[in-house]
């Protein structure tokens, strides 16, 4: 049966989806600023501001800022803390959600209590510095960035409202025929519970990408600098750019300051772009049958 649709309905589906249009544009625009400065040459941006297509081609700032290996070891960095944190953190994550969602775990409320209630008090940045760099002694290593951050409040309460709206015929089933609790999770929950588990795993993962501010406060070694934090040092001084065209001399010459740090951007924000539309429909997903109990 075709439901004939009104003049007022077609009139507001037309401004519905101008209005989004005009929202995505409004996205989208400063992201291709960013990539037409970085296209640009610095005498172009000074000359004629930042413009949505180059005025001056040039690919200057990007093969000053590539020729030098510090960008891809900070790469490096930033992927393994990426792949390693994300995974370590699903795993904890999911084994602090799935008993959290069992009626028959003893003390249940009390320790869902306690974990929210680090979602609204903090011990703070001092009582966090102590404990790292005196106590556990992880001061300039890599495991720095990953161990403090293996479990987020409210990624595992996302877990737990998930598999608490699994049926739990599942479960009871498995346990009839002698399944622990362990290869319940591994073996049955979790494998259904992939749109959710890709949904988190992109937080955790966009997360780790983005660590810069443990590594000021506990990495020393260069080596070990993820590529945020290299990025923030060259976004706060423009003598990393001044340093790496130092051999050249050219008569009028400006040092590409301003696109290299868009340039440093796009190198950046690049992967995470890319890596978005494949995860998106299990983001969507996730999230919704996550956060309603049925």
């Amino acid at each position: 049966m075709n439901i004939k649709e009104s003049a007022g309905d077609r009139l507001l589906l037309i401004i519905m989806y101008v209005a989004i249009t005009v929202f995505a544009i409004a996205c989208l625009l400063p992201f291709v600023t960013v990539l037409s400065s970085s296209l640009s040459t610095e005498t172009a941006i000074m000359t004629y501001g930042f413009k949505v297509f180059p005025k001056e081609f040039s690919l200057e700032a990007f093969r000053l800022l590539l020729q030098d290996e510090t960008i891809y070891r900070s790469y490096g960095v930033t992927i393994f803390i990426t792949v390693v944190g994300t995974t370590l953190a699903m795993l904890v994550t999911c084994a602090m959600a799935y008993p959290l969602s069992l009626r028959s775990l003893k003390y249940r409320n009390y320790i869902t209590f306690y974990v929210f209630f680090t979602m609204l008090f903090h011990g703070g940045l001092v009582t966090s510095y102590i404990l790292i760099t005196k106590y556990l002694g992880m001061t300039d290593t890599i495991w720095v960035l990953i161990i403090p951050s293996l479990l987020n409040p409210f990624n595992m309460f996302l877990m737990r409202n998930f598999f608490k709206s699994i049926d739990e015929s599942l479960a009871e089933s498995a346990k009839i025929d002698g399944a622990n609790d362990i290869y319940i999770m591994f073996r049955i929950m979790i494998p259904v519970s992939l749109p959710a588990m890709a949904a988190i795993s992109l937080f955790y993962a966009i997360a780790f990408w983005n660590k810069w501010f443990e590594a000021m406060l506990y990495i020393r070694n260069e080596n070990l600098f993820p590529l945020q934090y290299l990025i923030k040092r060259i976004l706060d001084s423009a003598d990393f750019s001044r340093q790496l065209a130092q051999d050249i001399t050219l008569a009028e010459y400006a040092t590409p300051t301003l696109t290299t740090r868009m340039a440093a951007t796009i190198v950046t924000i690049g992967p995470i772009i890319f890596l978005y539309p494949f995860l998106q429909k299990y983001f969507v997903k996730g999230l919704l049958i996550g956060s309603v109990k049925g």
